[in-house]
């Protein structure tokens, strides 16, 4: 049996480079080729040039930590169970080809905060989104809107049958369009994050203008300079002491004692670093962060704050436009929802994780088997880790004796 598995093996086994059809993998075509990823959106507004980018990347990693899900509610609009739908498998597992959950779900976030305003679309679904019915969603994408109509929008998303990002028309209500909910304070082209920006262009142009080789000198001659012919003779000069420091080969030049030079390309002192300290710290202020929460040394009472003023935000709207455009009527009375669930015990250190655990099980919120699983531990195989009960109380022992039947003796008189 042994001799025969292992021939099993080697007649079954496959590699990647050996193992493949040369006719099958060399020679078809793939389609649109790139040494990119084209399915990955820009930053636009260059804000690819400036700081804001760490802070868009740590707003939407921080969101994105909270699962989505498609779930059932009971009766009191608590959550019941998961839904076996391919909307739940987008927000659970794989929204496209290209992307996880996950990195969907950051997708969102990012696009969103760049852009201001983006669609979530429905690419793959089981029947028509305009035909009446039940519609189940298979695969999602991120797209930007690039034209508004009364009840269409005009959106570009990446079409992965052809490997290009094509415009489409599409109508409002089969695709979510979310809004940033910090839109004033980011977006807006007055907004504090924009004008933060604009600043921190200007300080890399500066930068650049400083560093870029030049001398920045002025001459003053001996002589003043009105007449065309003395016009000339300056600029002869002057084209003199250029061709001396390019074809010298440690830059040095020579002039007349008469001649002085004044150096320009000094640090000329202006307010623009004072400006861009003063709207980092309106900017922080506004969006709930601050440079604690960015290097991760923030207290818990910074990331509460931080979660319910920035984060809670951006995921509820992301949510409640799923909930109204992915949801029918039907659904919804069904008692089917759109949720977002945030795991409070990764935030916990490790030093007030035993006892958080302890007054959890103490009080009979969560069983033994889910804090093992929330510290990625395997849950214990005994019946009793999974109840929900005070492991410091003895277990009541039920009354487990069956009631006996009275029997009526008669007595039989005998003669």
């Amino acid at each position: 049996m042994a001799k025969s598995t292992i021939l099993t093996r080697i007649k079954d086994a496959w590699n990647v480079f050996s193992g493949r059809d040369p006719v099958k993998y060399h020679h078809n075509y793939y389609g649109v080729s790139s040494s990119y990823r084209p399915d990955r959106w820009l930053l636009s507004r260059g804000n690819e040039r400036s700081i804001v980018t760490s802070v868009y990347n740590r707003i939407s990693m921080d969101a994105a930590k909270l699962d989505i899900r498609h779930v059932r509610l009971d009766e009191n609009g608590r959550y019941s169970e998961d839904m076996d739908s391919g909307l739940n498998e987008c927000l659970k597992i794989e929204a496209n080809i290209d992307q996880t959950a996950r990195a969907f779900r950051q997708d969102i976030y990012l696009s969103m905060l760049d852009e201001g305003c983006i669609a979530i679309v429905p690419v793959d679904t089981n029947i028509d989104p305009d035909s009446p019915g039940t519609i189940d969603i298979l695969t999602m994408r991120v797209g930007k809107i690039l034209e508004w109509f009364p009840k269409e929008v005009r959106v570009e998303v990446y079409n992965d049958r052809t490997g290009k990002k094509e415009e489409v028309i599409v109508p409002k209500t089969t695709v979510g369009i979310v809004e940033n909910p910090l839109y004033a304070v980011i977006n807006e082209p007055n907004s504090v994050m924009q004008r933060l920006i604009r600043k921190l262009n200007l300080l890399d142009a500066i930068d650049e203008q400083s560093g870029s080789g030049k001398l920045d000198l002025i001459i003053q001659l001996p002589y003043v300079i009105k007449s065309e012919a003395r016009r000339q003779q300056a600029e002869k000069r002057r084209k003199d002491i250029e061709d001396q420091l390019s074809g010298s080969k440690y830059g040095i030049a020579y002039t007349d004692g008469t001649e002085h030079i004044t150096q320009l390309n000094r640090a000329v002192e202006n307010n623009l670093m004072k400006q861009i300290e003063f709207l980092t710290s309106m900017l922080y202020s506004q969006l709930g962060i601050n440079q604690e929460i960015l290097d991760g040394s923030a207290k818990e009472e910074t990331m509460l704050n931080y979660q319910n003023r920035t984060i809670e935000p951006i995921v509820s709207a992301v949510v409640d436009e799923m909930k109204r455009k992915f949801l029918t009527k039907t659904a919804r009375s069904q008692h089917q929802s759109i949720e977002f669930f945030r795991d409070p015990l990764k935030d916990i250190p490790a030093s007030q994780l035993a006892e958080l655990s302890d007054k959890l099980t103490r009080n009979e919120i969560v069983s033994s088997n889910e804090v093992r699983q929330a510290i990625g531990m395997k849950p214990s195989k005994d019946p009793a880790a999974d109840e929900l009960r005070n492991k410091n109380l003895n277990k009541a022992v039920d009354d487990q004796t069956e009631p006996t039947e009275e029997i009526d003796v008669k007595e039989e008189n005998s003669e």
